[in-house]
């Protein structure tokens, strides 16, 4: 089991920038890889941005240049820039890992709100 705390979501102006954290606890066998998605009222969950245990990061066309992921052991960060309106969401911290038992296995984090006012 993966335990996942994000934290750093808040109210921001448009333009301006924020970081989210998330540290992961728990015993698994090894971490694939962790990532930042993101749910929108009345939309579908949708990946932001994603890095692997060897370093590849993968970023949604509509964060690409603004957004930053980095990722240190068990913690992972969104460095968030020129942040939109449209940004507006619940970001959630995701862990893909392998445990002793499940291979793949996604862990999610409850959730930071983050809003950008125009």
């Amino acid at each position: 089991q993966v335990q996942l705390v994000e934290s750093g979501g808040g109210l921001v102006q448009a333009g301006g920038s924020l970081i989210l954290s998330c540290s992961a606890s728990g015993t698994v066998f090894s971490i694939n890889s962790m990532g930042w998605y993101r749910q929108a009222p009345g939309k579908q969950r949708e990946l932001v941005a994603a890095v692997t245990t060897g370093g590849k990061a993968n970023y949604a066309d509509s964060v690409k240049g603004r957004f930053s992921i980095y990722r240190d052991a068990r913690m992972v960060y969104l460095q968030m820039n020129s942040l939109k309106p449209e940004d507006t969401a619940v970001y959630y911290c995701n862990c893909n890992a392998d445990t002793l038992v499940v291979s793949g296995m996604d862990y999610w984090g409850k959730g930071t709100l983050v809003t950008v006012s125009s």
